[in-house]
């Protein structure tokens, strides 16, 4: 008899890397584009949905050619796969987000090169079944999309007082006694996005103490 296609096991290929396998925060991949596209929400939430659908999409793909891959050429082949995902991909981002599109600028390109999509193919979709793999995209996709989704909001809220480019906080926003809010131009800096990667990643590990090494 068939396993169901969201049995507990396929089920958990969805769940666990929002949690205890996050590719950013457990796993540490995928680092350079949640410090480079987040300091705006738009960016990052495209740069999330462009991975997760070439992460989905490629994991189906190899899976299914697993058998018919030579073993010495197989990095080669999972290249060429993800290559022509990714240029699709912006090819589409150009013709209906062309603003995002150049704000992402080479970052879309460089999701070639991006660490989750490898290492998935390599350890997953090579060893498994279209669908699982499917669902692993899936799941690991979204787990990568949550943290960028979250540092994108932080940073473009504090660096510059706006949502999705919508301002939230005024320039300068009084408070008490005279006292004003400015909007903190630090955030939208490189190095607040790591340290807001740091706060998730102690946030997540003080929830869940099993992520805590020994």
């Amino acid at each position: 008899m068939s396993e169901p296609l969201f049995s507990k096991k396929n089920l958990k290929l969805l769940s666990d890397p929002l949690n205890s396998s996050n590719p950013i925060t457990v796993q540490v991949l995928g680092i350079c584009s949640a410090l480079a596209v987040t300091a705006q929400l738009k960016p990052a939430v495209v740069m999330s949905i462009s991975v997760t659908i070439v992460l989905a999409f490629a994991n189906v793909i190899i899976s299914l050619l697993r058998n018919t891959i030579p073993n010495r050429i197989r990095i080669i082949v999972q290249l060429v796969v993800i290559a022509s995902l990714v240029i699709l991909v912006d090819q589409i981002l150009k013709a209906y987000v062309y603003d995002v599109s150049k704000q992402l600028s080479v970052f879309v390109g460089l999701i070639i090169t991006n660490c989750i999509i490898m290492g998935r193919l390599e350890a997953f979709a090579l060893g498994n079944r279209p669908w699982q793999s499917f669902l692993d995209g899936i799941g690991n996709g979204a787990g990568y999309a949550v943290i960028l989704i979250i540092v994108g909001f932080f940073r473009e809220l504090l660096g510059s007082g706006s949502v999705f480019g919508f301002q939230v906080i005024p320039d300068s926003w009084y408070i008490t006694n005279g006292g004003f809010y400015a909007n903190n131009g630090m955030m939208i800096l490189p190095p607040m996005a790591l340290i807001t990667v740091g706060i998730i990643i102690w946030v997540q590990r003080s929830r869940n103490r099993k992520l805590i090494e020994n």
